[in-house]
């Protein structure tokens, strides 16, 4: 694997520790975060930095398995573009239900 693309492996692995630290010592609640437009803002941007990530990693190698790249990219497209049309319940199932996997996936990719 290439330099580059462990850079950018990197990077999803900060990015989510960023979004997993903003609810160290506290139960991860829905209420809570649709209230909270700093922490919002904040998953936001790091869900674009994993977006964008993902989609250098499959333009230098496409071979490279991270599951629903596609929807990942898809995702930071919306947040960047599409702001607007991002809801509450989207950002937080991908908080709740696919970062753990992802973080997995990309931890498992750099210990290759």
């Amino acid at each position: 694997m290439v330099d580059e693309i462990k850079t950018y492996l990197f990077d999803i692995i900060k990015a989510i520790n960023e979004i997993e630290s903003f609810f160290d010592n506290k139960p991860k609640r829905f209420d809570e975060f649709i209230t909270d437009t700093k922490t919002k803002r904040a998953v936001e941007r790091n869900l674009t930095i994993i977006g964008e990530a993902i989609n250098r990693i499959i333009k230098l190698d496409n071979a490279i398995n991270i599951s629903n790249s596609r929807k990942i990219i898809d995702t930071r497209n919306r947040i960047a573009n599409g702001y607007d049309t991002v809801s509450d319940d989207i950002i937080w199932g991908i908080v709740i239900n696919h970062l753990p996997k992802l973080k997995e996936e990309v931890t498992s990719l750099l210990n290759d």
